[in-house]
């Protein structure tokens, strides 16, 4: 994947037009430079304009995520290149402070709740000066405290305790505890909900209930009690995992918001869960109502990596070594067949089996069937083939104009029924988990249990960015990793059971090698990504995590 090496450091952040480029290397300190109200917001368009400009540092994490969240779990593999790039880095459990993932994910957060703090200064002058109405406010603040929390929530799930700083003051070096950067997070989406206008129907716009459903999530989160910093400390050299806690509190309120949501009677499950992909179908344009909030993608003219879900997975389409058209290996793949076949054997009949994994698929510029299973491949991850359009398996490699699911209407269900059974109401978490089975056209159950619930969630959301912070919450990340073991190519003898042209042998010798790497160096420090350092190589000044 191309690494786009950014300029900018956490200290000096240039505002940039609505969903452009983050480059800058603008250094100029004189007044012209200087962000105000007097020279950036005059009205409510250039208030909502100027919160806008935050999406830059959104747009360029869409494939990046999943390089840290999907790789290190025992879903996926990276093939980006040589085993000394980061992709296979974060696949084997080996990332440090200078891995390129880390780092331009925790920049770039960062950097957003930096233009998200001078936004909210800003345009909150500009209402005090009555340059921006009371509606314009809303609409500008709203989103900037909304993506600040989201911000802070993807920090705290991957990093724990984070620097916390806001408009008001705070420190970009100290980390604060858990519990007060939770505390912020709650703070900003409550406010965000307050704020902002109820969905309709356009999931690129932050919602009164995008902010209720993501409430709902950080609860859950935090009602599951994430590691502090001295409890990874004293498991980071261990192959083990902590004890599953909760705080029932925080659950009810999860239970609460995903009510809110469900009770606004605004969302809806599409009909057709195959549908909830690709150009045609993304930012609901079927009008069917499941997708609460997105990240655009629109050609990403500045970013040529684009949404994971139409890139990283499909990096070389129909190059598979079959029918003449030479062997290439994706910057992503599926860790092995089992995910397949394991999921088949369980419900045969789930329709989302056929979205998710692909094992054949049918060449629309030759006509021909190209297969991905061994011998020849591994599966694909159908999620990242765009089906939309006419020959877009070719296309979207390059057009990279597929939104970022961050939350569906799925999740707010499977947050509420997950929430109730950990709180032992296991009979009133069947009607939001049923939905979700009866959709999929496999048996429905009377009471979940939360085993039911953790595998609903690999049914449901497999490769959508879940899958580390899953582990994260449940703490059973080492024990989850090491399934690999069960796989068919982590055997020392996986070789001797089929028969393989060179290029396959190599293509497996490294699923092999990284399925034996996940095994053995998966410790209780991964419950927890190292510090990065800056963009530019430069310390942070953050102390780093614990085993790293």
């Amino acid at each position: 994947m191309r690494k786009q090496i950014l300029s900018v450091a956490l200290a000096a952040v240039t505002l940039v037009p609505a969903l452009t480029s983050c480059n800058s290397d603008a250094t100029d300190s004189s007044d012209n430079n200087q962000i105000t109200s007097a020279n950036v917001v005059a009205d409510d368009a250039s208030a909502l304009s100027l919160v806008n400009g935050a999406y830059a540092h959104w747009q360029p994490l869409s494939s990046s995520f999943s390089f840290i969240i999907e790789l290190q779990s025992n879903k996926l593999i990276s093939f980006e290149g040589e085993e000394s790039e980061p992709g296979p880095v974060n696949s084997r459990f080996e990332a440090s402070a200078d891995t390129w993932y880390q780092i331009k994910v925790f920049n770039h957060l960062l950097l957003g709740i930096s233009q998200d703090n001078e936004a909210i200064t800003t345009v909150t002058n500009s209402l005090q000066e009555g340059k921006v109405t009371q509606a314009g406010y809303n609409a500008a603040v709203g989103k900037a405290k909304f993506l600040r929390a989201l911000a802070y929530l993807k920090l705290v799930q991957l990093w724990g305790e984070v620097p916390l700083f806001t408009e008001e003051g705070g420190s970009k070096t100290e980390r604060a505890s858990i519990n007060e950067v939770f505390n912020q997070i709650v703070s900003d989406f409550t406010d965000a909900e307050s704020l902002l206008k109820d969905y309709d129907g356009d999931p690129r716009v932050p919602s009164k209930q995008a902010a209720e459903g993501m409430l709902a999530r950080t609860y859950l989160v935090w009602g599951d009690n994430p590691l502090s910093y001295s409890e990874v400390a004293a498991i980071a050299s261990e192959q083990k995992d902590p004890e599953f806690t909760t705080t029932p509190s925080r659950l009810e309120k999860a239970v609460e918001y995903a009510d809110k949501v469900i009770n606004s009677g605004l969302l809806a499950l599409d009909p057709d869960y195959s549908k909830l992909w690709g150009r045609e179908y993304e930012s609901n344009k079927r009008g069917t109502n499941e997708h609460l909030f997105t990240i655009a993608h629109d050609g990403d003219e500045y970013d040529a990596q684009g949404n994971h879900q139409t890139h990283c997975g499909w990096t070389f389409p129909f190059q598979n070594g079959e029918h003449g058209r030479g062997y290439s290996q994706n910057h992503t793949e599926v860790a092995d067949d089992d995910l397949y076949d394991d999921w088949k054997a369980e419900q045969p009949n789930d329709k989302r089996l056929l979205k998710t994994y692909f094992t054949s698929i049918v060449d629309p510029e030759d006509g021909l069937t190209y297969t991905y299973y061994s011998p020849v491949y591994t599966p694909i991850n159908g999620k990242a083939v765009d089906q939309s359009y006419d020959n877009s398996e070719n296309l979207e490699i390059t057009h990279n104009s597929v939104d970022r699911i961050e939350m569906r209407y799925a999740e707010v269900l499977l947050i509420k029924a997950e929430a109730l059974v950990q709180l032992g109401r296991n009979s009133e978490a069947a009607a939001p988990f049923n939905q979700l089975r009866t959709r999929a056209g496999i048996a429905t159950v009377a009471a979940p249990t939360l085993d039911q619930i953790k595998r609903e969630w690999d049914y449901e959301f497999t490769y959508e960015q879940f899958s580390l912070l899953n582990s994260y919450r449940w703490k059973n990340l080492v024990s989850s990793v090491q399934q690999v073991s069960h796989y068919k190519h982590f055997a020392d003898d996986w070789a001797s059971k089929q028969t393989f042209t060179s290029d396959q042998n190599a293509f497996f010798t490294k699923i092999h090698n990284h399925l034996v790497a996940k095994y053995k160096n998966v410790k209780g420090r991964n419950y927890r990504q190292p510090i990065p350092t800056g963009l530019s190589g430069e310390d942070l000044g953050i102390e780093q995590n614990p085993g790293y």
